[in-house]
């Protein structure tokens, strides 16, 4: 049966504008890093796209190398397009990056404007589009000059591959750097992408979110259920067979320590006592006060992504509230892409 979009899927929704420009996200947005690789089911993928968009939820984010293997999500994305969502392809905001390896030999990952633009032609074709809404240079890459990376993207624009461009994980100095030359260039930076969560708080340490204030830059936080940890998923202690806990990825067994895992079952109690899951306190922290434009979470079933949304019934916090997150949240050393902010990494 063909899709139709319900009617009142901009109901209830927050849409928040980026930065100083005149776009608008919704205060959640859909990434598909893992659950959209190979291996899992485009029956399921469609499900939970479908859910997110009757819910509001405008913008899909990708890269290059989602998956597994690197690739896959944007053609199982290219997919869905052309089944359920060409028709509402002017009311979608559709992301990817490049920056992290995708192919054997010297020009396949980092970023140099061979890497970035050739990325970028092959991702149009994995999914079926004629351009994307926003590209981002996924990391800094200490080794190409930034003009290189920045002018790749004025160029992108330019050449009508993307409407918009952004970065991720860059710290405040490189971001100040990027946004300085773009602007000499003409293409405005529209957004940054970083990973932030109540227990991954580099963004505070490093000051990036008061310099994304100062530039006019809109931001959407990425892993702000910090890869499922702030979540019901693992508060027993027990690692459920087929989570990210489980497989050989990001979330790395030493995460779930007792004394992690102490702290968590501290701020899900908190949670409780907001009428909140852990996981909907978890992604209002990250949008109070408006700083954050969009919290972009992923879901491996549809029922995951309705829990999400419902964070935005109460974004509001006292002050009580926040100073005992504050206590029993500090930050836990889990940000696994410390390295492209050039910050000191999670031990392991």
């Amino acid at each position: 049966m063909a899709y139709e979009a319900k009617p009142s899927r901009y109901d209830d929704m927050i849409y928040r504008r980026v930065g100083r420009s005149g776009l608008k996200l919704p205060a959640i947005s859909l990434g598909l890093w893992q659950n959209f690789g190979e291996n899992s089911p485009i029956e399921r993928g469609r499900a939970i796209c479908r859910t997110a968009f009757d819910l509001g939820i405008t913008h899909f984010d990708l890269a290059n190398n989602y998956g597994p293997p690197p690739g896959t999500a944007e053609e199982a994305f290219g997919k869905l397009v052309a089944s359920d969502f060409r028709p509402y392809r002017d009311e979608m905001i559709v992301s990817t990056k490049a920056g992290y390896g995708m192919w054997p030999g010297p020009y396949g990952e980092w970023g140099s404007r061979k890497y970035l633009i050739a990325s970028l032609d092959q991702s149009l074709k994995r999914m079926g589009l004629d351009y994307v809404d926003i590209f981002y240079s996924h990391r800094f890459d200490p080794e190409t000059p930034l003009e290189e990376t920045m002018g790749a993207l004025d160029h992108i624009v330019r050449s009508g591959r993307a409407l918009y461009v952004g970065i991720s994980s860059y710290n405040s100095k490189r971001t100040r750097e990027a946004v300085a030359i773009l602007k000499a260039l003409g293409t405005p930076c529209l957004i940054h992408q970083p990973s932030y969560s109540m227990i991954n708080r580099w963004v505070e340490e490093d000051g990036l979110l008061d310099t994304l204030d100062d530039l006019g830059i809109g931001s959407i936080a990425f892993s702000p259920l910090a890869q499922g940890m702030l979540t019901d998923k693992y508060l027993s202690g027990e690692v459920p067979e087929g989570s990210r806990g489980a497989r050989k990825g990001p979330l790395k067994p030493t995460f779930l320590t007792e004394d992690n895992l102490a702290r968590i079952r501290a701020l899900n109690d908190i949670a409780g006592a907001r009428g909140q899951t852990l996981a909907q306190m978890a992604i209002a922290w990250v949008l109070r006060g408006g700083r954050v434009t969009s919290a972009l979470i992923g879901a491996s079933r549809p029922e995951q992504v309705i829990d999400c949304v419902g964070a935005l019934k109460n974004l509001e916090f006292s002050a009580t509230e926040l100073a005992e997150i504050d206590a029993r949240a500090p930050d836990l050393n889990v940000n696994i892409w410390a390295a492209s902010a050039e910050r000191t990494g999670p031990s392991r």
